[in-house]
């Protein structure tokens, strides 16, 4: 069993898009919410047998209508999100855990990354049925500055060491769950833990890489917005006049 888990629990604090103060997840490009982009991508996928979905509260309702409106009919159940978007991993993951073998595979992903690849999700299910587990990553272009106070770089790593975590990571679903149980005994605000690979690491557990696409973004800001029509429009244009965009 091959499983989707897609978070989109915030609120969009750092996005500020004029429509209606709606969080990121649900604001449209062209005419379509970004989270739904998000959710047709792994509805469509052949490898992908459920989906499901951890929500903010507050548009839980709303999440059920755009799910039914939109035809995922691969969407196997809808949580609330909790604190962080950890917790709302975890969540999702309980869920998947009471309905699912344990050695199903779980694809987590974010809701605004509406632009993964599908042949990335096949690295993915490649790699986890391999090894265990699959994080992709993109190599990093720009020279990466570390600093502790944000004015003076402390260590400048060589570039062509170093990768951007993006999603999806996979995980068997019985050991991403005890790896979730285990930190929230001992950090259950999951201080510093900002992705499941992170949260794998932080108790030691080796991950695999796996290759993902640059136009792989996750929507934060305004300018990311702008990027995504246009990566959209791109796709949409290659569609229509019959050429792959793989090529």
């Amino acid at each position: 069993m091959n499983i989707a888990i897609i978070f989109a629990g915030g609120t969009g604090q750092r996005l500020k898009s004029g429509q209606d103060s709606l969080p990121k997840q649900f604001l449209k490009i062209h005419n379509k919410p970004i989270i739904v982009h998000t959710l047709d991508i792994f509805q469509q996928h052949p490898l992908i047998d459920k989906i499901y979905i951890a929500i903010h509260p507050d548009y839980y309702d709303y999440m059920q209508e755009l799910v039914q409106h939109y035809y995922i009919t691969k969407t196997a159940g809808i949580v609330a999100g909790g604190a962080t978007g950890q917790d709302s991993i975890y969540n999702a993951l309980k869920l998947a855990q009471s309905q699912n073998p344990d050695d199903s595979l779980v694809l987590i992903h974010d809701g605004v990354r509406p632009n993964v690849a599908p042949e990335v999700i096949d690295a993915n299910i490649k790699c986890a049925k391999e090894h265990g587990n699959a994080v992709t990553a993109t190599p990093c272009y720009e020279t990466i500055l570390i600093s502790e106070n944000g004015i003076n770089p402390k260590q400048v790593p060589y570039r062509k060491n170093t990768y951007k975590a993006q999603a999806p990571q996979t995980f068997k679903l019985c050991e991403i769950v005890k790896a979730h149980e285990k930190t929230r005994k001992t950090n259950p605000k999951y201080e510093n833990i900002v992705d499941s690979c992170t949260l794998f690491k932080s108790l030691h557990k080796q991950t695999y890489m796996v290759n993902g696409n640059q136009g792989n973004i996750k929507i934060t800001t305004i300018e990311d917005l702008y990027i995504l029509r246009a990566l959209i429009r791109f796709r949409e244009d290659l569609e229509a006049l019959g050429i792959d965009s793989k090529e």
